[in-house]
């Protein structure tokens, strides 16, 4: 497995590849990796004969009072459960080799940046369009894979792609959860143990929510189910709860008539969590 701590390494290993006439799957990650992630480079293992895997914790994608300094990091560990699964290169560069000094420009997805999670974590889009779009033009792959659980990521990115003409295909991995129904995250270790047993409760809304969606109920009792089953955890601080159209993200209102994705925000001390589930009517 190569490790690249540099663009020019990364982009040289991938010239080399190239002359082999293969083709390349990307799985970017913020590292301190769980089942999840390993889902994703599994997935990329199926489509590509090369997978490289990205590892940065990136600065620009975090707030001015959320856990950047805190963001779990274990190097070491990463890099073994990555060769273990047969990944062919690591890119893991520094914050300044990745940006530079004076560098200013940005990409920007202006009307997915600005709603839901990109209205209550400001400039954090962009920061997340701008390095994976760095990390497409480093990489140059054929397809990257990207989690469903960050739901509103991944529709963004694909709609950048499309729109910017960008080379590549994008595939979403289902949503990888823990035997009692959270949703594996990095974050998951920082809960205390009374915020971990509490945080269950994301995933017991959305499979009530999954199943009053069956009978095409309205959209308003549909998100008050979901706000009410969510109250029953004490320490539930719930950010935003909202049901969109599952293509577009674009606001339902009436009775629910085609797919739609819950989406949801919750804090537990801390620890802000997210989670979505994709629910329609029965046909």
């Amino acid at each position: 497995m190569i490790v690249c701590r540099t663009k020019a390494d990364m982009r040289e290993t991938v010239r080399s590849w190239r002359r082999e006439d293969v083709s390349i799957g990307l799985v970017p990650t913020m590292g301190y990796l769980h089942e999840g992630h390993l889902g994703l480079v599994r997935l990329a293992h199926e489509k590509a004969d090369r997978v490289v895997t990205s590892i940065f914790v990136n600065p620009t994608q975090f707030g001015p009072n959320e856990d950047l300094e805190t963001y779990p990091r274990d190097e070491d560990r990463d890099l073994a459960l990555l060769k273990a699964e047969g990944v062919h290169a690591v890119f893991m560069p520094p914050v300044e080799e990745m940006y530079g000094a004076g560098g200013d420009a940005h990409v920007e997805v202006p009307g997915l940046s600005g709603i839901l999670q990109g209205a209550l974590r400001p400039g954090h889009f962009r920061g997340v369009s701008t390095v994976v779009t760095k990390l497409f033009n480093i990489v140059t792959p054929d397809l990257a894979v990207f989690g469903e659980k960050d739901y509103q990521q991944l529709t963004l990115i694909k709609q950048m792609v499309r729109d910017l003409d960008m080379p590549l295909e994008i595939i979403g991995h289902p949503t990888v959860r823990e035997a009692d129904g959270l949703a594996m995250s990095s974050r998951n270790v920082r809960l205390s143990a009374d915020h971990r047993a509490d945080a269950i409760i994301l995933n017991r809304a959305l499979d009530l929510a999954a199943e009053l969606a069956g009978t095409g109920p309205a959209i308003a009792d549909l998100e008050a189910l979901v706000h009410a089953t969510l109250a029953t955890a004490a320490s539930a601080e719930v950010r935003s709860v909202d049901i969109r159209d599952a293509a577009t993200l674009s606001e339902l209102s009436g009775t629910l008539d085609r797919p739609a994705v819950i989406l949801l925000a919750v804090r537990f001390g801390d620890v802000l969590l997210i989670d979505q589930r994709v629910v329609a009517p029965a046909s």
